[in-house]
Parts: structure tokens; C-alpha cells; sequence
């Protein structure tokens, strides 16, 4: 098989992710803004959904948000979504939002909020059994504002307890993501604020707990693709929350502000073998200002350009160049892969894929847009209130 043959044919079985949290309502913390055709409930965000995942070919499956997307009968939402073409995906916990966890969630002092936590991500765990997802995703707000607000170590330790608990009511097949983020919203120290901290978490777990990496979560600078290479290398690494970043955790449309870091990532994925089911790769964005399922179609593809270049390095002149120490005919072999044009491939795949092209142009013919401003009327739109 030739290089570009294999390109294609990765490309054709990469799998991305979409959040439900993505189709509702969102904002900054000054204002959330409303858009016509949000969906009301989590029934009609798997019906957009369906949307990206029919024009793209390549977003198969939704993750949901508890409490966000509550229902009464998720074997019944598990049976929506696979009626409309997709299935349900990773199950993500909120422990952030409720006047108890102030001080904390799992890492709270307070042993009845600790309780109250936990609770919460085995009926996660529940809900998994129930929709039959693989992966329960977990980022907590914990940490603290001040020195001495709380005890450091006393705090690891109640994490470590936690996870371990919840980590033992996983059944056959089913993992435990562990994300991190350095600040926000504690400001003097996060509990989970980095990859070593997770990774070390995941490692004392066992194998069903694994790292997700969210491409926001880092400081300016940060060598993002070392983690992953790293974390590929140790096999702890369970997935991506793919966004892009200006200055904090912008959540903005993956591949928008630094396309080459997004290709160098996936580059790292590709060498390190983690092109494969056992990495997940999610979108975890919120679409303030723009038109939400055009961004998340914007967002599938630009995953799919970056992971088309990364397919293309050539690398046996890499390695080449590399053992000789030619340092400029190394950088230039990663470059020519960069800055290769390859929009013409992937309307190839798409083709052969039997999907038009040009997915954002096809969904905008297909007058989904349309239907949806003129049918969602009344109710409650979902997302994060006004």
C-alpha cells in the first residue's frame, strides 16, 4: 500500500467526538447569547449531531454532560441516537456547579460534600451501564485561593480515595479519563493541575484509568506534544478534549489558533501509535458567537486536515535526516508535511466515502438550518442560562 493510500485509509476510520454541550446555549461568564434552533433538550442535540456526523462521516459518536443532559430513559436516548445514525459517547460528570462544592467536590474538607460528590460519578457510572458508553470522563474544579485554606496533601488524599472508589464500580470495558487543568477556578492551587498529576493518579488506579488531554488546559508555551508522546509512551494516554486557546481555556474551535501545534500533536499521535480506538478523540468547544453546527463541521475538518498532514510526514526521511544530525533537512521534512495542501485528499476520502466534498457547503443546502429556527420555538433552550 502507498503512503497516500494509507493516508486515506486512516482517515476514512478516524473517529472525532462531538460534545452535546457544543449544540446549547454559551457564553463568557458576563453573558451567555441565544441562538435560534438551539436545541431544547438532549433529544434534539443528538438530532444535530446526526447532522455533522452525516455531512462529515467521520463524528459517530455524542458525548453527554450530567446534569446538563438528565433524562429519565437513557436506553431510550441510547435508541434516539442510534435511530438518527450516531450513538452515545463518553459520559462527562459536573461537580462544579452546585453551592456545595465552593470549597471543593471530591477534595472537598467536609466529608458529607465528599459523599455527595462521589455519589454523583458512580450514578455517572450508572448512566454509562445504561447508554452503553466505554469512557467516564472526570475534570474537577477542586483547589484552593489561598495558602493555608487547606491542607495540600491532605487534599491529594481525598482525590486519591475518591477515584479509587468510583474507579472500582467500572464494569468490563469501561474507563475512567482523568483530565487536568493548571488553574481556573482555583487560583492558588489546583488539584488536578497537570499531566503528572493525573498520570500519577491513573498509574496507582490501574489500567482502565487513563490521561485525557485537553489542548486548552496548559500554560502559554507548553510543549503540548511532549505530554502526548509521553503519555503514548507510558500507554496512559485515554483521549483528547480538542480546542484552541488565545490566552486561557478559550474553548474556541479546535485548530483556530494554532494549527501547527494542532499538527504537531498529531504527528506525535501518529509516531507514537495512538491512531487507534484507544485514543479518543473529542471535541470540547462552545460556540458563543457563531453558528453552532457549521463550527463543530469547521472543527471535524480541521482535525481531519491536521491528521492528514501528520499521515504524510515522510518517515524514513525523518529518521534519516535525524540519525545524520542534518537538523535543517529534519525540520524541513516535518514543514514539507505542514505545508501540504490537503484539502484535494480529503475531498477524495470524502468522494469515496460517498459524502459530498464539501461538508459545511452540503449542510447548508440541506436547509437543516432552516427547519430548526421554524420548529424549536417555545421552551426551554438548553444551555448555561442568560
Amino acid at each position: 500500500m502507498t503512503e497516500l493510500a494509507a493516508a486515506k485509509t486512516a482517515l476514512k476510520t478516524q473517529a472525532v467526538e462531538t460534545p452535546s454541550w457544543a449544540y446549547g446555549n454559551s457564553g463568557t461568564r458576563f453573558k451567555v447569547f441565544a441562538q435560534a434552533g438551539v436545541p431544547r433538550d438532549p433529544y434534539e442535540k443528538l438530532d444535530d449531531a446526526a447532522k455533522v456526523h452525516e455531512f462529515t462521516g467521520v463524528a459517530p459518536t455524542v458525548a453527554l454532560h450530567i446534569p446538563w443532559d438528565r433524562v429519565d430513559d437513557y436506553a431510550a436516548l441510547a435508541k434516539h441516537a442510534e435511530q438518527r445514525g450516531v450513538r452515545l459517547g463518553a459520559i462527562n460528570s459536573n461537580t462544579f456547579q452546585d453551592d456545595d462544592y465552593k470549597l471543593g467536590s471530591i477534595c472537598h474538607p467536609d466529608a458529607v460534600v465528599r459523599r455527595k460528590a462521589v455519589d454523583h460519578l458512580l450514578e455517572c457510572v450508572d448512566i454509562m451501564d445504561a447508554t452503553g458508553s466505554r469512557d467516564l470522563k472526570l475534570w474537577f474544579a477542586d483547589g484552593t485561593n489561598y495558602p493555608g485554606q487547606d491542607d495540600i496533601r491532605g487534599r491529594q488524599d481525598r482525590l486519591a480515595e475518591g477515584l479509587a472508589e468510583v474507579y472500582e464500580r467500572l464494569g468490563e470495558g469501561q474507563r475512567m479519563l482523568l483530565e487536568y487543568k493548571f488553574f481556573e477556578p482555583a487560583f492558588y492551587a489546583t488539584d488536578v493541575p497537570d499531566w503528572g498529576t493525573a498520570y500519577a493518579h491513573c498509574l496507582k488506579l490501574g489500567p482502565k484509568a487513563q490521561v485525557v488531554v485537553d489542548t486548552g488546559h496548559h500554560a502559554p508555551g507548553t510543549n503540548i506534544e511532549f505530554i502526548v508522546a509521553t503519555l503514548l509512551r507510558e500507554g496512559k494516554l485515554g483521549g483528547f478534549d480538542f480546542n484552541s486557546r488565545f490566552y486561557a481555556d478559550d474553548d474556541l474551535m479546535v485548530g483556530a489558533a494554532d494549527p501547527f501545534q494542532l499538527f504537531r500533536i498529531m504527528y506525535e499521535v501518529v509516531r507514537g501509535g495512538g491512531f487507534s480506538p484507544e485514543v479518543a478523540f473529542m471535541l470540547d468547544q462552545c460556540h458563543n458567537i457563531e453558528a453552532k453546527i457549521p463550527a463543530i463541521i469547521r472543527s471535524v475538518m480541521n482535525v481531519q486536515e491536521a491528521t492528514a498532514k501528520a499521515l504524510l510526514v515522510d518517515g524514513d526521511a525523518l529518521s534519516a535526516a535525524q540519525r545524520a544530525g542534518d537538523v535543517l533537512e529534519a525540520n524541513a521534512v516535518v514543514m514539507d508535511a505542514y505545508n501540504t495542501d490537503v484539502r484535494p485528499l480529503l475531498r477524495e476520502v470524502r468522494e469515496e466515502m460517498g459524502l459530498d466534498p464539501d461538508p459545511v457547503a452540503a449542510y447548508h443546502r440541506c436547509g437543516w438550518a432552516e427547519t430548526i429556527v421554524a420548529e424549536r420555538v417555545g421552551g426551554q433552550q438548553a444551555g448555561w442560562g442568560a
